[in-house]
């Protein structure tokens, strides 16, 4: 063993540390950014991440195999100084393909308990394509969700049941119905209601669904209900058996809450389209110099296959800056996207893209905003924005879905909301 500044670290028989490494196609890149503890070096700490999530320990151990160790071993090509900041190549023997909980213990695991590591954020990952095709991927994909829901080009309308939790099964279904025929496409249930004695999961969805149907016979147009279907596994599954059994279009999970293993258990049960609500997210990415980032949650829903996610908005109540957002939707819309100082490169290959979701604090008057900033391929998704309308649901759903229009249209606001009573109502209320 060796010691700096008076400080115990352990000693491979090997070093991980090869900056004229260049990361084969195969391999499992990951980004950190790392802050030492007292004592530490950035290049010793990159060591002790790079060890401890592969083939190393704390000490010199007499049973390695060289040959295979060798082939297992990690690559520490890039270190950043300034920004704390290292780029680790994982050979993708490491890993068990198709396992995503055994993938997370390796690269997203014990790393985070060194007493090396005063600060560890998971930054980004390159995921290589014989990875991928071990995962499902997303189902639908945005192409496959707008033919589903027979809308072209606009963004997506939705909205969450509010409040919260507190309203019964009859009441729930009133409102979905109100919201659908104002104008939104979506309507789902908020992360935290899943089946209370107040509001039962099959009494909920039947009526619901019902609901559902009737207003698309009087809109004409293509409405979806999404579900929490997130329980124990095991009811997990019965509950989404009864969805698809009985008419339902659509399944909502709060995947981080509801863990990877049964995340992926519910993909290959489901047939329909899938709703990720991130849930909990910030207990891993709030915090800038530990965790993992929104980036890599996304990175990983979409290789498992949701159809769409919540991203953050740009604009609203939710934590998440602005280039931060945009590049988590540019990461899980498109096909690739090419590596950058902050940034790794990515290549999707054939697996679909998922449409982002802009939902926390959002209202007519931002709809304009949210749309120039992230695009068309978005589902804007207003609670408060919708039932908080001074006029009511059906008025808070036509104020979004007008604010929609005329910012496709190259129309203000203030000038659509002249002839649009319950648009101007909006920008009037929420000044």
């Amino acid at each position: 063993m060796i010691l700096e500044k008076g400080v115990l670290l352990k000693k491979y028989n090997m070093t991980f540390i090869n900056l004229k490494y260049k990361p084969k196609k195969t391999d499992v890149v990951c980004q950190y950014k790392i802050t030492p503890s007292r004592g530490y070096t950035l290049r010793k700490v990159a060591e002790e991440v790079a060890g401890e999530s592969s083939i190393g320990t704390w000490t010199s151990v007499k049973t390695l195999n060289k040959k295979i160790s060798k082939s297992l071993a990690p690559n520490i090509f890039y270190i950043d100084n300034k920004n704390k900041r290292v780029r680790i190549a994982y050979p993708i023997k490491l890993f068990e393909l198709g396992n995503l909980p055994e993938i997370m213990s390796s690269i997203g695991g014990n790393i985070y308990g060194m007493k090396a590591v005063k600060g560890l954020l998971w930054e980004d990952i390159t995921i290589p394509q014989k990875m991928l095709k071990s995962f499902k991927g997303p189902k639908y994909g945005i192409k496959g969700l707008r033919k589903y829901l027979k809308v072209k080009e606009r963004p997506l309308v939705g909205t969450i049941i509010k409040p919260k939790v507190g309203l019964n099964e009859t009441e729930h279904a009133k409102v979905a119905y109100k919201s659908w025929i104002g104008g939104c496409d979506v309507v789902k249930d908020d992360e935290n209601l899943t089946s209370q004695d107040f509001n039962k999961f099959k009494k909920r969805f039947l009526l619901t669904i019902k609901a559902c149907k009737k207003a698309e016979k009087e809109t004409g147009e293509k409405k979806v209900y999404l579900i929490n279907c997130t329980a124990e596994s095991k009811e997990m599954l019965r509950r989404i058996d009864f969805v698809q059994k009985h008419g339902g279009n659509y399944i909502m999970l709060d995947i981080l809450t509801l863990g990877w293993s049964a995340f992926q258990t519910a993909r290959d049960a489901i047939n329909l389209p899938i709703h990720a609500h991130r849930a909990g997210h910030a207990m891993f990415d709030r915090n800038p110099e530990h965790g993992m980032t929104m980036e890599v949650i996304a990175q990983l829903s979409r290789m498992v296959g949701v159809d769409t996610l919540h991203i953050g908005t740009v604009y609203g109540k939710m934590v998440g800056k602005k280039k931060e957002v945009l590049h988590i939707e540019e990461d899980i819309e498109q096909q690739f996207t090419k590596q950058t100082k902050e940034n790794l490169q990515q290549k999707w290959y054939k697996t679909k893209p998922v449409l982002g979701v802009a939902s926390g604090g959002v209202y007519p008057g931002l709809v304009s905003k949210i749309i120039k900033a992230m695009g068309n391929n978005i589902v804007l998704q207003a609670g408060g924005g919708v039932h908080g309308h001074p006029s009511g649901t059906i008025a808070g759903a036509k104020a979004m879905r007008q604010a929609v229009d005329a910012t496709i249209k190259g129309i203000s606001l203030k000038e659509y909301s002249k002839n649009h009573e319950e648009l101007k109502e909006a920008l009037e209320f929420w000044k």
